[in-house]
């Protein structure tokens, strides 16, 4: 098999990276940026900061800070204004995954115009776009380092997989500093997340070796650090490398691909408004013991990188040591389900069919070691709902 591998031409990766910003973007001969970010860090002046960097670099950035959690259809209009308005040459996506998100869909979408619907998968967007710069402020989606954004369509509230180059950040600067402020509950959905990630690149039906020695590293990290830094936020060693390991784990998903518990993590976050690391997290457990048979050893793997099973052990062993690990993590990282969560059970098994529906048009689940049906989603579904 031959491997198609897409990384950003630039990467900045260390504490204080995000001072390097501006001469990033200059660099790229980029002059009109487009920060793109959401209320909260506008409203705590880190993305004023860095405005007055990219200022300095003698550039003329505009800054959008409209940007909304699961970004919508309707949420793009706004920032498509001002992009369009500003002249912007590039965007720059400053935040967790939504505002990198919004920032993928608007570099796309201010060049070639129409609906995102026009990109979502299976069709792949190759370009053209304008340039996007990344910079994460969370440890957990990678779409720094991914050829994906999500939007939900407002129309139907399908959260639309959008897949291609065109999406992928032309640099990121990954500055773990920009954590040491994110509270347990954030820290522990997007490390779940990265987590998510690592496992589903490594036992996808599009593994390869590159995209195989990155999840194994991240998913090493995390189960170095994770709970370290969940329980202690100030942890600085713990939170730069739960950083690294999402990037790492990002590029991996990036250059293999996730599976059954994105699919289904999609519907659950657009229909319910569940935190896209949270939805992962109530459904990793389960979905891992679902497709274990399929995949003993590439599971088996997993779980001796997260520490949970020995060389000693057997891959059925092993395997099985997985899914118990998964479910202390989450009994220890408090991950509630989706019951304890407040969703309704008549609303939850109402949509139950049309989730899986989607969750199965997204094609992530066609990667996973078992393709399930749309009856085994729904039973999936409702495994985890208490």
């Amino acid at each position: 098999m031959v491997a198609s591998l897409s990384l950003p031409r630039i990467l900045r990766v260390g504490g204080g990276a995000v001072g390097e910003l501006g001469d990033v973007v200059a660099g790229l001969g980029l002059r009109r940026p487009l920060l793109v970010t959401d209320a909260f860090l506008a409203g705590t002046g880190v993305a004023e900061r860095l405005m007055s960097t990219l200022r300095g670099a003698g550039l003329q950035p505009c800054l959008f800070a409209g940007t909304v959690p699961d970004p919508t259809t309707d949420s793009l209009e706004a920032g498509l204004a001002v992009l369009r308005e500003h002249g912007a040459d590039s965007v720059i996506g400053f935040g967790g995954g939504s505002p990198m998100d919004t920032a993928k869909a608007l570099g796309l979408l201010g060049v070639q115009g129409g609906r995102m619907r026009d990109y979502k998968a299976p069709h792949t967007s190759l370009g053209p776009a304008l340039p996007v710069i990344a910079v994460p402020t969370t440890a957990g989606s990678g779409s720094e380092a991914t050829q994906f954004t999500i939007i939900t369509d407002s129309a139907t509230d399908e959260k639309m997989l959008c897949p291609g180059p065109a999406f992928l950040p032309v640099a990121a600067v990954v500055d773990f500093e920009l954590t040491l402020s994110m509270p347990p509950r954030l820290t522990a959905d997007t490390g779940v997340d990265a987590l998510t990630h690592a496992v589903e690149a490594y036992v996808s039906r599009k593994a390869n070796p590159f995209s195989n020695g990155l999840a194994l590293n991240a998913i090493r990290t995390i189960g170095r650090h994770l709970r370290r830094v969940y329980t202690d936020g100030s942890d600085t060693e713990a939170r730069e490398a739960m950083m690294l390991a999402a990037t790492q784990a990002g590029i991996a998903f990036s250059n293999s691909s996730v599976a059954l518990v994105h699919g289904m993590s999609r519907p659950i976050g657009a229909h319910f408004h569940v935190a896209h690391g949270l939805s992962n997290a109530m459904l990793f457990p389960a979905v891992t013991a679902f497709s274990v048979p399929a995949a003993e050893s590439r599971y088996a793997d997993c779980a001796r990188a997260l520490g949970a099973a020995n060389d000693g052990d057997s891959d059925t062993l092993a395997a099985d040591k997985l899914v118990e690990a998964l479910r202390a993590l989450c009994q220890d990282l408090e991950v509630p389900t989706p019951q304890a969560h407040g969703i309704d059970k008549d609303e939850w098994f109402r949509l139950s069919p049309l989730m899986a529906e989607q969750a199965l048009e997204s094609g992530s689940p066609a990667n996973n070691p078992v393709v399930p049906t749309v009856d085994e989603i729904q039973d999936l579904y409702a495994q985890i709902y208490a």
